[in-house]
């Protein structure tokens, strides 16, 4: 799908805030209501728009320890990534994992009610896993960018 100037600006509007009424959104991009509407549609239709929800404050959520955990792994065969992969997965401090370059494998953004958490986290979870040789953790002290 090529996108044009008006495109990239009705996505920019779209990713800022979902929940603006299409009559604002064509308005601000200088397209009629149905072309704006056919044009976000379309958008969905290739895959271009993959979802739509809400920001959460995860202070307020009794989520007030963040922390970027890098991962290393001291097996990489297939049925190893595989279950470090499935297990990620399904736990909820996880909120973004990312396999990466460098000298950790592995990068996660985790959020747990405290450091306390964290650390049964990483004791009754994270060490457990065989694959696991390490992990190092930077809290976050503050989101200065947060999309």
């Amino acid at each position: 799908m090529t996108l044009n100037d008006k495109d990239r600006h009705l996505l920019a509007l779209l990713e800022q805030d979902c929940r603006l009424p299409n009559a604002d959104l064509a308005e601000q991009v200088g397209m009629s209501t149905s072309a704006c509407w056919r044009r976000i549609r379309a958008f969905e239709d290739a895959g271009l728009i993959t979802g739509y929800g809400a920001r959460l404050h995860p202070e307020q959520m009794g989520l007030a320890f963040h922390a970027i955990v890098h991962v290393q792994l001291t097996r990489h065969d297939k049925p190893a990534l595989k279950r470090f992969v499935e297990v990620i997965q399904t736990r909820p401090e996880v909120r973004d994992c990312y396999a990466t370059t460098g000298s950790a494998d592995y990068h996660m953004r985790v959020r747990c009610p405290d450091i306390d958490a964290y650390n049964l986290f990483l004791e009754d979870f994270l060490f457990t896993l065989p694959a696991v040789r390490s992990a190092q953790t930077n809290v976050i002290l503050r989101d200065l960018k947060n999309r």
